[in-house]
């Protein structure tokens, strides 16, 4: 490899050592690697969250784990044990049926209890309907607004959100403070992110937003959360990143019915790594005291980061190979990992490449393990999308930047720029003509 010029020497001598030629390091060998077949730890991960999140989040464990029976089992359980906590019986039936009798007599159909849960389910409607037409006849706005919330808070009980939705929505005309739009606000984005409709949750956000001075520490943190997951939804990946980033430590385990602070960092770290240049992720990333205590929680992703901002590509890929299980059973970012990969995958080999005149391509594939062809393919890529300006010698395996003429772009830059400025004169000129011989204003006489 032929560097382009010294200053950028310390960075290449580290890019030369990886990918496990010469690697002179004993600090580095001692770094934690996650061995490649450890499986997620089901029990762990359920501990982290609370409430319906953590009953979905291991029914989607149940059925996106592949062949492991032995998971999809716990998971089913975990589920079952937690799901009869609640009044849920539509998800109750739901899980007893995927379970399918696999976990003996006594995680089967319990009809006494779904009998029971749903007689008393009416019993509590109609006691919650009658004291809400009484609020109504007396015409008094704050127990009007609980009437409505505790109906949200039935409905959102018992599984049917669309009506939990409809019924915190319409506290909304009793509010009569900042807290209890900020309450209404919450309650909505809780029940739309359990919904999927992410349109809503940016929506409310926004709506609580605008009562700042009511905002607490933790409700602001939440809210960050909150907008962060729809970002995510919406491949929105460099504001998602923004927004968790933002997330303070005061979050805590305060929003473990919608995300642990371990996911805020995976979901906020992953999203900097696909979208942030160097100086980002150095500066908000690397650098942010308050995220580095979410890091602290997952240290795989804080090694990865650092390892890809010291260019240490084959340390960093290795990590994400050994996260990509687990991150594909995460009920929010099963859908992104192949995308935020590429993307990740696509910085490196961009970053790589920068410092060099030329690169011999077996060096860079053993880098980052992966064959000569499938590295030729990844950068005829890049090179085809303007991301990589260079072009390869299939021959003798080398890859020669093509640095534009700096010489003849400044002549062109001052070229343009005399041009802009003769018509801007000359336009002025025009102009002070044709005030001078009051031009307008004879116009404006004939007519």
């Amino acid at each position: 490899m032929e560097p382009e010029d010294s200053p950028s020497r310390p960075m290449i001598d580290e890019i030369h050592s990886n990918g496990g030629i010469g690697v002179d390091e004993p600090s580095r060998n001692k770094r934690p690697i996650i061995s490649s077949g450890e499986q997620l730890d089901v029990e762990a991960y359920a501990s982290l969250y609370q409430g319906r999140t953590k009953i979905m989040r291991l029914l989607f464990i149940a059925d996106h784990c592949g062949g492991n029976a032995a998971m999809r089992l716990e998971a089913l359980r975990m589920a079952y044990d937690e799901i009869k906590k609640g009044e849920n019986t539509q998800l109750f039936r739901e899980a007893v049926q995927k379970i399918d009798g696999k976990l003996g007599p006594n995680y089967g159909v319990d009809s006494a209890w779904c009998e029971m849960v749903d007689r008393r389910a009416e019993q509590k409607k109609e006691k919650l309907e009658n004291e809400l037409n009484a609020y109504r006849t007396n015409l008094i706005k704050e127990s009007i607004r609980m009437g409505y919330n505790d109906f949200g808070d039935f409905y959102y009980a018992h599984g049917a959100l669309g009506d939990a939705f409809k019924n915190y929505v319409r506290t909304r005309d009793y509010c009569t403070t900042a807290k209890h739009i900020i309450h209404m606000c919450m309650s909505a984005i809780l029940v739309s992110i359990e919904m999927g409709q992410f349109t809503h949750v940016t929506s409310y956000v926004s709506k609580a937003e605008q009562s700042a001075e009511a905002l607490d520490p933790i409700t602001g943190a939440k809210l960050r959360c909150a907008a962060g997951l729809a970002h995510l939804e919406g491949r929105k990946y460099k504001l998602a990143a923004r927004k968790f980033l933002e997330a303070g430590p005061e979050l805590g385990s305060h929003y473990n019915e919608v995300i642990a602070p371990q996911d805020v960092a995976t979901y906020g770290g992953l999203c900097a790594l696909a979208t942030f240049d160097r100086t980002e992720l150095k500066n908000k990333v690397i650098d942010n005291v308050n995220f580095r205590n979410f890091l602290e929680l997952v240290p795989e992703v804080r090694e990865l980061i650092n390892d890809f901002y010291s260019s240490h590509y084959a340390s960093c890929l290795d990590y994400l190979g050994n996260l990509k299980a687990n991150l594909l059973l995460d009920i929010h970012l099963h859908d992104h990992v192949e995308t935020l990969y590429e993307q990740i995958r696509s910085k490196a080999l961009i970053q790589y490449t920068h410092p060099f005149v030329s690169v011999d391509l077996r060096m860079m594939a053993n880098a980052f393990k992966t064959s000569g062809a499938g590295l030729e393919k990844e950068l005829e890529a890049l090179i085809t999308d303007n991301q990589i300006q260079a072009r390869i010698d299939s021959h003798n395996k080398i890859l020669y930047a093509r640095h534009a003429d700096q010489r003849n772009a400044t002549f062109q830059r001052v070229l343009q720029t005399g041009s802009e400025f003769d018509r801007d004169v000359r336009s002025m000129l025009l102009r002070a003509n044709l005030i001078k011989h009051e031009y307008n204003l004879r116009a404006s006489r004939k007519l």
